[in-house]
């Protein structure tokens, strides 16, 4: 009997199911829906129009903002990765010794600690550096995303790495394969897929990132979220939708175009 059961056959599952779904994206479709309002108003529709769009695109410190943030999260996603690649070799390729949860604890620290404590102590080091360098520039911002968005990326792909088959690895070692050999030809193929998603996590959560912005950025160095909390602080209009649709509308475009490059065909041919 355990064998057969089901979570989705439960009573009340289905509606269960709809009702969470239409609570966390009822607003996101209002916010959509609100960003092709041809007037001023976010709450009262006033007929369809795509000025706030025009006007979004026309507007040079939300150009500037996007593409920053754009720089910063496709350099620190990278970062992340290949910095949660190497951690999560280590940690899964070596027999367990004392001291290993601890650095998987290490490794997910950014996940454990409130998000604006680590705020505050970037806050802290970085401005002495500032003040020891004399540089300013948005190295701070790179770096503090990369060190953030590490445990995102290195979730998904110790995950891949502890569902991988050794054997094939033990096989290209049997066949006189040295370490670096097995890893590119063996472990990085199987590993890809986890891979391109902590990827993906890295990027978004990069991409979205408020607190640690907020407190790192130097003047000028607005990235998108930290320029709409700005605006959203003084005057709220449908421009702030219509650039939320398209970062949202990006954010989807990114996890269809990593969907489709981390699928197995094997998989879908069976």
């Amino acid at each position: 009997m355990a064998k057969n059961f089901s979570i989705r056959r439960q009573p009340g599952f289905a509606t269960l199911a709809m009702f969470s779904f239409f609570v966390l994206y009822l607003p996101i479709a209002t916010l959509v829906v609100y960003a092709f309002n041809s007037g001023t108003s976010i709450a009262t529709w006033e007929g369809f129009s795509l000025r706030w769009f025009q006007s979004a695109w026309q507007n040079q410190q939300v150009i500037e903002a996007s593409i920053r943030s754009l720089q910063i999260a496709s350099i620190a996603a990278v970062i992340a990765t290949a910095c949660a690649t190497l951690a999560a070799l280590a940690t899964t390729r070596t027999a367990p010794y004392r001291g290993l949860t601890f650095k998987y604890s290490m490794v997910n620290m950014p996940l454990l600690v409130p998000e604006i404590v680590t705020a505050v102590a970037l806050l802290i080091l970085f401005s002495r550096i500032k003040v020891w360098t004399g540089y300013s520039g948005l190295g701070y911002l790179i770096l503090a995303h990369s060190a953030f968005c590490v445990p995102f990326a290195y979730l998904p792909i110790r995950a891949r790495l502890e569902s991988m088959d050794l054997s094939l690895e033990r096989a290209a070692a049997d066949l006189y394969a040295n370490a670096f050999q097995t890893f590119r030809y063996v472990t990085l193929p199987l590993l890809w897929p986890g891979i391109l998603a902590g990827l993906m996590l890295a990027f978004v959560i990069s991409l979205d990132d408020v607190v640690i912005t907020e407190f790192v950025k130097s003047g000028g160095q607005d990235t998108l979220p930290t320029y709409m909390l700005g605006q959203l602080r003084r005057v709220v209009t449908p421009e702030m939708n219509a650039i939320s649709t398209v970062f949202l509308m990006l954010s989807l475009a990114i996890v269809t175009v990593f969907f489709f490059l981390s699928r197995n065909p094997q998989k879908d041919d069976r």
